[in-house]
């Protein structure tokens, strides 16, 4: 896949910080920060693939309330 450049602005204390942690690791910032991007935006399209899955089984399910509206002291009584 294609790389490209992108330029981001950092408050100089997380930059210093960001230096030391990718020296620690032996890689570069630039590194540090595509690594997580790539976890972030991977966690997004599985949560939101979870998501469609979870409603298109709620639509297909044949559950259902009976036409009620239950209040929330309702749902939360103890028998």
């Amino acid at each position: 896949m294609a790389r490209r450049n992108v330029t981001i602005q950092l408050d100089e204390e997380v930059l210093r910080r960001a230096r030391r942690l990718a020296a620690e690791r032996d890689t570069s910032i630039s590194r540090l920060v595509a690594e997580q991007l790539e976890v972030m935006t991977r966690h997004d399209a599985r949560y939101q693939a979870a998501r469609r899955e979870a409603s298109a089984s709620m639509r297909a399910s044949r559950a259902s309330s009976g036409g009620h509206a239950w209040t929330r002291g309702e749902l939360h009584e103890r028998s």
